[in-house]
């Protein structure tokens, strides 16, 4: 009885053919160590950096609460700034994350410090990345992506624990019937199969990122993910060719969402 958690493939360096024919047109995630490292980011991204560019800006914080299927999912638990919350997760364990986060508004220099990885595939959408900070211990409950991109998700500055599960398993995942998100009462990372057999036998990929590590995520996979250390993280999306893929997007961005 359990999940099967198989582990992540994790390359060094990956040519565009390699990408495209085991990992792209597959959907299937794999670790890549060396892409980041190339990148000014890799050695000037550290937390009293980001502190020192964008630590006056007020951020919302959101908790490990689980999720009300009647309040809306992106309701934030605080507001503070961000200075004052990288201070925070650099001294204690904390549940408080920063969901979704551009600072490249406020330092518009920071996107000199990383490249898209336009030698593996197309469609990035460069204006608009996302950064994700979280204390020693918090938790991103199960969910997919609503816009049903690519993600390139590099971490920085400490570790983070990632399950992850296709798709195809969103029913026996317990996903909430029009949602992103799966039912919250249980810990995926420890499930309660008594209580919740549906999870009995679904099969997935667990992964650890370190400092510079970049996890390729295909469009619709299922993740969780808790930081072992207060760090943070950044990701990178591209569009997938796939006409069914748009059009999926498209309903959850506009029918689902609402």
């Amino acid at each position: 009885m359990g999940l099967h958690l198989k582990p992540i493939d994790v390359v060094e360096d990956i040519s565009e053919q390699d990408f495209r024919e085991k990992y792209l047109k597959p959907r299937k995630p794999v670790v890549i160590r060396n892409m980041a490292r190339k990148w000014p980011a890799y050695q000037k991204w550290t937390m009293d950096y980001m502190k020192e560019v964008v630590g006056d800006v007020e951020v919302p914080l959101y908790d490990s609460s689980k999720a009300d299927p009647s309040a809306p999912i992106n309701a934030s638990a605080a507001k503070m700034k961000f200075g004052d919350y990288i201070d925070l997760i650099q001294e204690k364990p904390t549940d408080l994350r920063i969901f979704l986060f551009d600072p490249i508004k406020s330092a518009p220099k920071l996107l000199d410090d990383y490249i898209s990885p336009k030698d593996l595939m197309g469609g990035f959408l460069d204006k608009y990345p996302n950064m994700f900070f979280g204390g020693k211990g918090s938790v991103t409950f199960l969910h997919f992506d609503i816009d049903m991109a690519h993600i390139f998700h590099t971490h920085f500055n400490g570790r983070k624990h990632i399950l992850l599960f296709d798709y195809k398993w969103k029913e026996r995942l317990y996903q909430i019937p029009y949602a992103t998100y799966a039912l919250e009462d249980y810990d995926v990372s420890n499930p309660d199969f008594e209580k919740f057999p549906a999870l009995d036998g679904v099969e997935g990929i667990e992964c650890f990122l370190e400092h510079g590590d970049t996890l390729f995520m295909p469009t619709g996979w299922w993740h969780w993910m808790k930081y072992l250390d207060g760090s943070f993280s950044i990701s990178l999306r591209a569009w997938d060719k796939s006409w069914a893929v748009k059009a999926h997007s498209l309903w959850n961005l506009t029918v689902q969402r609402n």
